[in-house]
């Protein structure tokens, strides 16, 4: 019996852009993930911990993880369908 294979990790560094740039970024890198990727979105502009969740309703994804550490946030984002 094999172990499900481990999703593959990719990161998107979006700090100091601000809004709607770290969604544009988001939905350009997603666009060429495979479904059950794995994309942490690095940011800085505190509108992100809204704006890419209801991104990710609209558009199917599942936000996974959120972790904000002073300036920095990350989302983690499982692709679902592209």
């Amino acid at each position: 019996m094999s172990s499900p294979p481990t999703p593959i990790l990719e990161t998107l560094d979006a700090r100091g852009l601000l809004c709607p740039l770290p969604v544009i970024r988001t939905q350009d890198t997603i666009t060429n993930l495979a479904p059950g990727t794995l994309l942490d979105v690095l940011a800085t502009d505190p509108g992100t911990l809204h704006d890419i969740p209801a991104w990710c309703r609209v558009h199917g994804h599942e936000v996974v993880e959120t972790e904000r550490e002073g300036r920095d946030i990350r989302i983690r984002v499982k692709v679902v369908a592209t």
